[in-house]
């Protein structure tokens, strides 16, 4: 079972950025693809970014598209979300993701692996 650990949240005003950060246990998340999804109270875990294994292939929600970049290094278990001009409706648990697969997706169901998540909250 693949431990994920995910640092960076907090409290930002509108506008503002931060920067999250991943970490698997196991090497072999290096083989796969990695992402991150949110979600609020009472909704549906929603995708937000996901980058393939070797850091070449980008996906993003359309929400997102424009102001956070996925990254990770080729062969590194690391993945970061940087994420800048930040609205209130980006305020949610951010949960980091390893694939079951190389390649990026934007289905939850394409994940085998999840961390505990971070809050994230930008106030208006």
């Amino acid at each position: 079972q693949v431990q994920l650990v995910e640092s960076g949240g907090g409290l930002v005003q509108a506008g503002g950025s931060l920067r999250l950060s991943c970490t698997a246990s196991r090497r072999t998340a290096s083989n796969n693809a990695m992402g991150w999804f949110r979600q609020n109270p009472g909704k549906e875990r929603e995708f937000v970014a996901a980058i393939s294994w070797r850091g070449d292939t980008l996906s993003y929600s359309d929400s997102v598209k424009g102001r956070f970049t996925i990254s990770r290094e080729y062969g590194s278990s690391t993945v970061d979300l940087q994420m800048n001009n930040l609205k209130p409706e980006d305020t949610a648990v951010y949960y980091c993701a390893v694939g079951r697969r190389p390649y990026s997706s934007k289905s939850s169901s394409d994940f085998s692996s999840w961390g505990q998540g971070t809050q994230v909250t930008v106030s208006s």
